[in-house]
């Protein structure tokens, strides 16, 4: 895995026929994203939630139009990623360059074996360490968090996740925002 420009990787993809597709993960907990909010003048806004350190993940994968997602329970393992990876190729057609960074379950033996053995179906590089602003996939998270689950104090996981995943397929359908995180993104 070598770590080359944007364009360097597209030339790549059009050269070979493949689909360029970044992924990143991110995470909630029934603890609220807190962002300000506004209540009746001389009355400071309060939060009621449950101290409970339970955890959403969320692995995403995304094109130039469009994201992929999935949501785990607690945190992204390597098998979460090889799972992904089957759902991005059932949804993908043909061959996958995948960009991402280096998080210890993209290296694990299992997800290394996994890409080895689907025998060029997907090839792995990895972005630069320390540079999220790289990957579009951070800005979707920033969006996510500030807008959809800001200041939400659910009670139970089942209640995050809910939430979470009507959030998520939302924005898989405004493709005009999908655009502007690759604008933004400083990896074009």
């Amino acid at each position: 895995m070598e770590t080359l420009s944007m364009a360097a990787y597209q030339k790549k993809a059009e050269k070979q026929g493949k689909t360029i597709v970044l992924i990143d993960e991110s995470g909630v907990s029934l603890r609220p994203f807190r962002v300000r909010t506004w209540a009746p003048r001389g009355e400071t806004p309060v939060l009621q939630y449950h101290f409970n350190w339970k955890s959403l993940s969320a692995i995403a994968g995304m094109t130039f139009f469009r994201f992929y997602f999935q949501l785990v329970e607690g945190s992204i393992k390597g098998d979460n990623v090889i799972q992904f990876f089957r759902m991005l190729q059932i949804h993908i057609p043909g061959n996958l360059i995948i960009l991402l960074d280096g998080l210890a379950c993209h290296r694990s033996k299992k997800v290394v074996d996994y890409v080895a053995g689907l025998k060029g179906r997907i090839e792995l590089e990895l972005l630069p360490a320390y540079a999220p602003e790289l990957n579009p996939v951070e800005y979707l998270w920033g969006y996510w968090k500030k807008k959809d689950m800001a200041n939400l104090c659910p009670e139970h996981l089942d209640d995050l996740t809910y939430v979470a995943r009507r959030a998520l397929q939302k924005l898989c359908r405004r493709r005009p925002l999908i655009k502007t995180f690759w604008r933004q993104s400083t990896l074009l």
